[in-house]
């Protein structure tokens, strides 16, 4: 397979302009978007108990939504029954609560199975904080008062089409557009000028796909700079620059719920269905059409669940049913399998991988492909109470400037994981 073997830690796909210092986690799953930090001089292992908690709040509102993290601040959407959904701004210093601004009511409140609340992470770009409700209420803030700039809907601006839980998506920022994801025959995909919400173009992706649960991402394969989303009936690539639709894979859109970010890489784009269905990964082609994308493999038993996937050296690491796992990118054979904590939610960080599962557990792993090394454990004290049929810590951990920030519902927590005493 050609390309395969490239040692670089990122994903190759560009980063977003959100990028602040390298330390900050200013969007959805890092700088980015690949759950990748760059950061060093953190604790290599984890006390007995963990590490050091600085502060904990609770009362901050329902929701699975992930915080964003930039200098001083920490921002998160939250909800309040169902007429309520907002963005939050909390010093990373004590938890306290700076500023809330309220985007609007929360999206399909009847949903089956019910859970509604917020869902998405905010996208912090400089000044501005670019945040979208699961009504499809998408906003542009000011990052220091909470002030709304601009403001429009997804479904009654762009006659978008949600999913059965609502919009989840976290706003993608690349250059001066936003991109964003309505769903419905019209504008599946919209790009908008950042700083006023103009529309640039909006993308009729062929079968009319509601939005899904994933965020997208940008991909530069087969020679064109794309746009990757993974809609209701598959992932899709569309072109950068005009909205033009270029490829579908449609194997891993056959569960309940589409939630993972794809990860691409030289050319390759990877997928998952949450719990038991599997992983695939296509090859993008030019061709005289656009794109084609050709499957290289569908693995059941890969990293595959909601929690996502991180790509480091060639490895990919998440969790499937069992616990942790790493598997092979180019073939996706298991490499090792943890067989104790189930599903979870991941990220790397100088060379090892945090790990939030769905109990609510935190663990740290090494990230090799030699076999499961556990270098710490723990549970967060003061855990909500999920009232919700079957409903879990669904939310992403995050690793800023030293710290680690965990979220479970209506509760936050930060934890010191610098180390005091590097060798």
């Amino acid at each position: 397979m050609v390309g395969m073997k490239s040692a670089s830690l990122t994903c190759a796909f560009l980063f977003s302009s959100a990028i602040a210092i390298p330390a900050d986690w200013p969007q959805w799953r890092g700088p980015g978007r690949d759950a990748i930090s760059s950061e060093t001089g953190l604790l290599k292992q984890w006390p007995k108990d963990g590490p050091k908690l600085l502060w904990r709040i609770e009362g901050i509102g329902d929701g699975y939504a992930t915080p964003a993290v930039a200098g001083s601040r920490l921002l998160l959407l939250s909800s309040r029954g169902v007429e309520d959904e907002s963005v939050q701004a909390f010093s990373v210093n004590d938890g306290k609560l700076l500023w809330s601004t309220r985007l609007g009511k929360v999206g399909a409140p009847d949903q089956q199975p019910s859970y509604p609340m917020a869902r998405s992470t905010p996208t912090i770009d400089g000044d501005r904080l670019y945040a979208l409700s699961s009504g499809g209420d998408l906003a542009v803030l000011e990052t220091s008062t909470g002030k709304i700039i601009w403001k429009k809907n997804l479904q009654t601006d762009f006659q978008g089409k949600q999913g059965k839980w609502a919009y989840s998506e976290s706003p993608l920022i690349d250059g001066d557009l936003l991109i964003a994801t309505p769903g419905g025959a019209e504008a599946t995909l919209v790009a908008l000028k950042k700083s006023t919400g103009e529309l640039i173009w909006k993308s009729a992706v062929p079968g009319a796909d509601p939005a899904a649960y994933a965020s997208a991402i940008v991909a530069q394969a087969a020679g064109r700079k794309q746009y990757v989303q993974f809609l209701d009936k598959g992932v899709v690539g569309v072109d950068a620059k005009t909205g033009q639709f270029l490829w579908r894979y449609e194997k891993t859109s056959t569960g309940p719920a589409n939630i993972a970010t794809p990860i691409a890489h030289n050319g390759y784009v990877y997928s998952t269905n949450a719990r038991r269905f599997g992983a695939g990964l296509v090859q993008l082609h030019a061709t005289a059409q656009g794109l084609s994308a050709e499957e290289v493999y569908f693995e059941r038993d890969a990293p595959n669940t909601l929690g996502g996937q991180v790509l480091v050296n060639g490895v990919l690491y998440g969790t499937n049913q069992k616990g942790l796992a790493a598997a092979g990118f180019a073939t996706g054979k298991l490499k090792w399998q943890s067989e104790t904590d189930g599903p979870g939610s991941v990220l790397y960080a100088e060379g090892r991988i945090y790990l939030h599962t769905e109990a609510g557990d935190m663990i740290l792993a090494e990230a090799t492909p030699e076999a499961y090394r556990e270098l710490g454990r723990f549970t967060p004290p003061g855990q909500p109470k999920h009232l919700r049929n079957r409903e879990m810590a669904w939310s992403y951990p995050v690793v800023a400037n030293g710290r680690l920030y965990i979220r479970d519902q209506g509760v936050l927590w930060c934890y010191d994981v610098k180390d005091s005493n590097p060798r």
